[in-house]
């Protein structure tokens, strides 16, 4: 039984029976992303003391200028799984193409690839608000032995083995799920250990807030524009309270703990909305539906889209199940 008092380590040891492979590869992958979240957290922390805010100039492969600490974090990231041989290929938000590993015996043993997005919503790191990291861990489909192909990586989000976030905030939280319920565990900065604080995480089936970004409303599809518009009528337990922090670690973490929808549609100025799908859509809508909510693109689930590209964008509307189901019923109705 889950108890307060655990440590992440010590609940990864107690739950790896229950992970789909117990080969203890994937706890140890776990146990990586949390030292580099460690040294990350400690670096965002010093944000504004150090010359690490700002853009570091230079363009990512979708064109964004990458912050100092975009570049930071990606690297720590890679590093951390790189020299602890446990992963046989990685995908990053920050990386035009995937990165093979070789594993030290060259023969590229190792089973999980890794897809991360280091810094979520970096561009808030200036002005003191939370940023995050996302990751998606998938077992390799091709043969072990063999280096990885760009296939091990192009799989459904369906097919994930865990996925989780980190949320550097006012206090730092790492959370996650191996398909088993969510669970979140909270940093512990005098020893620089994480807690489990908040063990299986749900999403409640209602909510009263609802996350968008309402300067591009004029761009949004009519489904999204109508049900926002119904978000704002005072009628029953509406209007709900908007709350949109421009990150969306932040954001999903408030709407679980809370209840809401956070909404990224497709526009006019973006056709395929801005969120990628690998990075941030498919970790986020696994988490999801481990803790009771829902993800789609309006009208098809999340975790059935067959990813077609490495920095694949969609539009994503996630969070408490019944808000997602009234959302699409909008955009269905509008179709």
């Amino acid at each position: 039984m889950s108890n307060r008092n655990q440590t992440l380590g010590e609940f990864i040891i107690e739950n790896q029976s229950s992970f789909k492979y117990t080969s203890g590869e994937l706890s140890r992958l776990i146990n990586s992303i949390r030292l580099a979240a460690k040294v990350v957290n400690h670096e965002v922390n010093k944000a504004g003391l150090v010359d690490i805010i700002g853009t570091a100039g230079d363009v990512n492969v979708q064109g964004e200028d990458q912050q100092k600490l975009d570049v930071y974090a990606n690297d720590k990231f890679i590093q951390t799984m790189t020299k602890r041989n446990i992963v046989c290929g990685i995908a990053s938000e920050e990386e035009d193409d995937f990165i093979a590993i070789n594993s030290q015996d060259e023969n590229y043993n190792n089973k999980y690839v890794v897809l991360i997005d280091p810094l979520d919503g970096s561009s808030n790191i200036d002005v003191n608000v939370s940023v995050g990291t996302i990751f998606s861990i998938y077992r390799r489909i091709t043969p072990i032995g063999t280096p990885v192909t760009k296939e091990d990586f192009l799989q459904k989000g369906n097919q994930q083995v865990a996925a989780g976030y980190v949320v550097y905030g006012t206090s730092t939280m790492l959370v996650y799920t191996t398909g088993h319920g969510v669970n979140g565990f909270t940093l512990n900065p005098a020893i620089g250990t994480f807690y489990l604080s908040h063990p299986d995480m749900q999403f409640p089936e209602d909510g009263h807030i609802y996350s968008v970004n309402e300067g591009n409303y004029i761009h949004f599809p009519a489904g999204i524009k109508k049900y926002i518009k119904y978000c704002q009528e005072e009628e029953g337990d509406r209007p709900y309270t908007s709350r949109y922090i421009g990150s969306l670690v932040s954001d999903f973490h408030r709407n679980m703990i809370k209840g809401g929808i956070y909404m990224y549609p497709k526009s006019s100025k973006s056709s395929n909305g801005k969120l990628r799908l690998l990075y941030e859509c498919n970790p986020m809508a696994f988490i999801a539906e481990q803790a009771n909510g829902k993800a789609s693109d309006g009208f098809t689930r999340i975790l059935d889209i067959e990813p077609t590209e490495l920095h694949q964008r969609v539009p994503f509307i996630c969070g408490s199940k019944n808000m997602v189901e009234k959302a699409e019923e909008f955009m269905r109705n509008e179709q």
